[in-house]
C-alpha cells in the first residue's frame, strides 16, 4: 500500500496546490496621493436575485456577494489560491483536506465566525430543501455522501464535512480532487450566520438583517435604483482596505450605463454598448481594460422537446450559424468565435477544437442541410421553434442574426421571445423553453468548471443532457492523478459534447471594463471579477 502523505503548506506551494502568499488587498503604490473621499460606483448590469451565497448563480449577485463575504480561500485575479478566512490549509492525498482558521475571525455584527458555520453552510448548500442551483457543486467537487444528501437519501449531517474544533474545518472527498482548493473558493461555499438565516427566513439578506464576513456590509437597497455597501470595520483585514462606501447602479442597458459613467456618474462598469466600442476605443483607449475570460456564450437547447431531442437537428443549427459574423461585424469588442461548450485554453492546459471548427462555412452549410433533410424537415416541413433571450440589445441583436442565418441557410422558422434577467433564469429552470440564451463563466480555472453542466442530474443541467460515456469520463478525469491521462478524458469528454451538441457556442469572451483615470487596483481575473477592496481613488 502506498504511503499516506500530508502536505505542508510549504510543500503544497511548491507543488501549486496551495499559497503562502497573504489575501488579496489594496496596494497603493508609493508616492499615490489618495483622493479624500475614498467612495466607488460600479455598473452592476441589473439587480441581483439574491445575495444568499447558496442561492446565488448570476454575476450581478456574485459582484456584491464577493465583497460582502469571504471563503476558506480565494482566489487573485491571476487564478491563483490564496488565504482568506483559513489561514493555512493540508490535505492527505488530495482527498481529506483541513482548513486552519484564522484566529479572532467575526461576523459583522461581532459574533465569531468558527468551524461550525462552515459545516452549517455547506451542508445547507447540499440540502435538498435549500434548492439551491449549485447544488451540485458538492457532487461535482466529490464531497463524501454528496450525491446521497442531494437526494434526501442521507441527511446533511451525513456530508463530509465536520468541525474538528472551532478553529479546524475538515472536508473529506470521495476521491482524490487535484482542483479543489479552487472549488473551494466558489461562493456557493462562502459561510453564513446560521442565526441571522433562522431569524428572518428568505429576509435575511435584506440590508437591516444581513451579517457577512467580507470586506463590506449592505446598508440601502432600493430595487432599480441602487445597492450601497461600506466597509465592514469586523473584516480580519480591513486595515487593508482602502474604499469606505461601494455603490452599484442596476443598470441593463448598456447606452444608459455608458451615459452616466460619461457624465462621472459612474467609475467602473463593464457594461458597455457594442454599437459605442469603436468610438471608445479611438477616444479614450487608456480607460479600456480589457481581460480574455473563461467563458462562452451559448444557446441551450432543451432535450425534452422535440426537435431538439434529434442531435442531427442540433447540428445542423450548430453548423449553419456563421459565429465570425457574430464576433467581428455584430460585437466587434476582442470575442473569439467558439465552437467548443469549454474554452480551449484552461487548467494550464491547450485543448483541441471540435473537427468542424476547420470547416468552410460552405462545408458547414451543406452538412447542416443534409442533417436538416434527414431529420425530416424540408421547405414543406420547416423546421419551427422559439428563441428565448434576456432583454438587451446585444442579446436581441444576436438573436436577430441566429434567426436570419438559420432562416436563410435551412429555411427555419424561428419567433423570439425575450423576458427580463430574473425571469428567465426561472424559467430556464421550470425547463418551459425550446432554445434559450445562456453563457456560462468559470466558477475556476480547470476543465470540470464547463463540462459539469452537463453530466446527468447537475442543477446547472436545465437542458436534461445525459451521456453515460461522457459522464464516466469527467469522472475518470476529476480523480487521475497523471494530468496527461486527466487531459486525455477532459478531450474526449469535450469531443462528445461537440458531437451531441447539448447547446450552440457562439464565442469566447472578452472582458472590457471601463474604468475612470482617478481608479487604481482593478485587476480583473480570467473569471471575469474584481473585488472592491483592491481598489482605491487617486486624487484628482
Amino acid at each position: 500500500m502506498m504511503q499516506r502523505k500530508m502536505l505542508s503548506m510549504s510543500i503544497m506551494a511548491l507543488l501549486g496546490l496551495g499559497s503562502l502568499t497573504m489575501a488579496q488587498a489594496a496596494v497603493v503604490p508609493a508616492g499615490t496621493t489618495l483622493a479624500d473621499q475614498q467612495q466607488i460606483t460600479r455598473g452592476n448590469g441589473s439587480d441581483p436575485a439574491t445575495l444568499d451565497p447558496q442561492l446565488a448563480e448570476s454575476n450581478e449577485a456574485f459582484n456584491i456577494i464577493l465583497d460582502s463575504f469571504a471563503g476558506v480561500v480565494a482566489l487573485d485575479s491571476e487564478g491563483k489560491v490564496h488565504s482568506e478566512l483559513a489561514e493555512k490549509w493540508d490535505n492527505q492525498d488530495n482527498k481529506v483536506w483541513t482548513f486552519h482558521l484564522r484566529p479572532g475571525l467575526t461576523w459583522s455584527n461581532g459574533q465569531p465566525i468558527t468551524a461550525d458555520d462552515l459545516v452549517y453552510s455547506w451542508q445547507r448548500l447540499a440540502d435538498p430543501k435549500t434548492a439551491s442551483p449549485y447544488q451540485s457543486y458538492i457532487s461535482a467537487v466529490h464531497l463524501l455522501n454528496a450525491d446521497a444528501v442531494m437526494s434526501g437519501k442521507l441527511p446533511p449531517s451525513a456530508l463530509g464535512v465536520k468541525a474538528i474544533d472551532p478553529q479546524t474545518f475538515q472536508v473529506t472527498l470521495s476521491q482524490p480532487v487535484s482542483w479543489f482548493l479552487q472549488a473551494a473558493a466558489s461562493p456557493s461555499f462562502f459561510p453564513v450566520n446560521k442565526q441571522v438565516v433562522a431569524q428572518f427566513g428568505d429576509q435575511w439578506t435584506q440590508p437591516g438583517n444581513i451579517v457577512v464576513s467580507g470586506a463590506f456590509k449592505p446598508n440601502k437597497w432600493v430595487i432599480n435604483e441602487r445597492f450601497v455597501s461600506v466597509r465592514n470595520p469586523h473584516y480580519w483585514n480591513n486595515k487593508a482596505t482602502v474604499i469606505n462606501q461601494v455603490t452599484y447602479l442596476p443598470i441593463a442597458e448598456p447606452s444608459a450605463t455608458l451615459n452616466r459613467y460619461q457624465s462621472g456618474e459612474i467609475d467602473i462598469t463593464d457594461t458597455i454598448p457594442t454599437v459605442n466600442f469603436a468610438q471608445i476605443k479611438k477616444t479614450i483607449p487608456e480607460q479600456i481594460k480589457q481581460t480574455p475570460l473563461l467563458g462562452v456564450y451559448e444557446y441551450w437547447f432543451n432535450m425534452n422537446k422535440p426537435p431538439f431531442n434529434d442531435p442531427r437537428v442540433r447540428m445542423a443549427l450548430n453548423l449553419a450559424v456563421d459565429k465570425s459574423i457574430i464576433t467581428d461585424k455584430i460585437l466587434g469588442m476582442g470575442q473569439k468565435p467558439a465552437w467548443t461548450l469549454m474554452p480551449l485554453q484552461i487548467g494550464g492546459e491547450t485543448y483541441q477544437p471540435t473537427e468542424i471548427a476547420k470547416w468552410t462555412p460552405a462545408q458547414r452549410i451543406a452538412q447542416a442541410k443534409k442533417l436538416l433533410a434527414e431529420a425530416g424537415f424540408s421547405a414543406d416541413k420547416p423546421l419551427k421553434a422559439e428563441l428565448l433571450y434576456n432583454t438587451s440589445q446585444d442579446h436581441l441583436k444576436i438573436a436577430i442574426a441566429l434567426s436570419s442565418m438559420w432562416k436563410k441557410n435551412l429555411g427555419a422558422q424561428i419567433t423570439m421571445r425575450n423576458q427580463e434577467w430574473k425571469t428567465l433564469i426561472q424559467t430556464q429552470h421550470s425547463g418551459d423553453f425550446q432554445l434559450i440564451r445562456q453563457s456560462w463563466l468559470a466558477d475556476y480555472d480547470a476543465p470540470p468548471t464547463f463540462l459539469n453542466n452537463f453530466m446527468t442530474g447537475n442543477t446547472q443541467n436545465d437542458g436534461k443532457y445525459s451521456n453515460a460515456d461522457y459522464d464516466k469520463l469527467v469522472n475518470a478525469a476529476a480523480a487521475e492523478v497523471d494530468p496527461v491521462k486527466a487531459k486525455a478524458d477532459y478531450q474526449q469528454a469535450l469531443d462528445i459534447l461537440s458531437h451531441d451538441v447539448p447547446a450552440v457556442p457562439l464565442y469566447y469572451y472578452v472582458q472590457n471594463i471601463l474604468v475612470k483615470p482617478w481608479v487604481g487596483g482593478v485587476s480583473v481575473s480570467r473569471l471575469g471579477f474584481y473585488k472592491t477592496q483592491d481598489v482605491y481613488i487617486r486624487k484628482h
